[in-house]
């Protein structure tokens, strides 16, 4: 919940800073807000989806300071002064981002639902360099759940992104 400053409620509230997708946010949040909600909720970044809500299923996931996290187990106020990336942030000026055009070549969506989550676990995976096969991707991205079944497609994009080097 966030409160605009000089509100009645804003007693109630902790004054945060994150820098969400590049930009710095000075914001009073309620102590209980889940970085989740704080971003769907309040900062319309609505990307980030609320699947299960128990950190379970990886639709929440977004970056904290370059890690994936599910958002969905996270207060707002544990993550004071950090670089938040959600999937808005991945594409740059150049256009998209390597994984979300692998993700489009490859069709590794059907509903969609699940594909921001997948793409900042990928994205952070990738960057962890732990996984180096396919078996390894699968494992690494166990967390992400897609109900319509498009993990080879998933798998596809990731492998072809790892094996050319340009998932930054």
């Amino acid at each position: 919940m966030l409160i605009e400053s000089g509100s009645t409620d804003a007693a109630n509230t902790i004054g945060i800073t994150l820098t969400i997708n590049g930009e710095s946010r000075s914001l009073q949040v309620a102590p209980w807000t889940t970085l989740l909600d704080l971003l769907r909720e309040d900062l319309d970044l609505t990307g980030t989806k609320k699947g299960c809500d128990h950190g379970q299923c990886g639709a929440c996931t977004v970056l904290v300071n370059g890690t994936r996290i599910n958002s969905c187990l996270t207060l707002a106020v544990m993550k004071d002064g950090a670089s938040i990336t959600t999937v808005e942030g991945l594409a740059g000026i150049e256009g998209l981002h390597p994984l979300q055009a692998a993700f489009v070549e490859h069709d590794a969506f059907q509903c969609g639902y699940c594909t921001p989550g997948q793409l900042c676990s990928a994205v952070g995976m990738l960057s962890e360099g732990h996984a180096h096969s396919r078996d390894e991707i699968r494992e690494a991205m166990s967390g992400n759940i897609c109900r319509c079944g498009a993990y080879t497609n998933i798998v596809d994009a990731i492998e072809d992104v790892m094996h050319a080097g340009v998932a930054k």
